[in-house]
């Protein structure tokens, strides 16, 4: 289990995402719950290990055909959404993250691809706490506890 806080950064170094604020991300190394780049760049990492790495286009390319127009029903939003935003939207896979294009009365133009996908990423890491995953933790494939899934 790897525990760490981040800063992701874009080429031009502009803060996009941090967990400052937050509680540490924890993930089970080796079993595909993060980034794959990003989980080579961990490997072998202890606590203390502080990283800089950028990885080319790690949400993969963007696909200019991944336009959709979807119901404002199928949104996780409060309030009707601004172009722009990203919101949660119910899919036949769960749920995922879209950005909104165009908003109409009873329908969202949303752009379906990642947020951040086509672009290249900085990742200013810094490991907090390396340790064994418990039986469960193993058994479920991912992280119990603070700053990973909870039953």
């Amino acid at each position: 289990m790897v525990s760490f806080q981040y800063v992701l950064k874009d080429v031009e170094g502009k803060v996009l995402e941090t967990s400052a604020q937050e509680d540490p991300t924890v993930y089970l190394h080796g079993h595909n719950g993060m980034l794959p780049a990003l989980e080579r760049e961990l490997a072998g990492a202890t606590a203390g290990t502080a990283l800089n790495v950028t990885l080319s286009q790690p949400y993969g390319p963007n696909h200019p055909d991944s336009i959709q127009r979807i119901p404002l029903k199928h949104l996780h939003a409060k309030k009707k959404p601004q172009p722009g935003t990203v919101v949660v939207v119910r899919s036949k896979e769960g749920l995922r993250q879209v950005t909104v294009l165009k908003v109409g009365k009873f329908s969202v133009d949303v752009d379906t691809n990642h947020p951040f996908a086509g672009m290249d990423l900085t990742f200013e890491i810094e490991v907090l706490d390396v340790r064994q995953a418990t039986p469960e933790e193993l058994a479920h494939g991912h992280a119990h506890g603070p700053g990973g899934h909870q039953h």
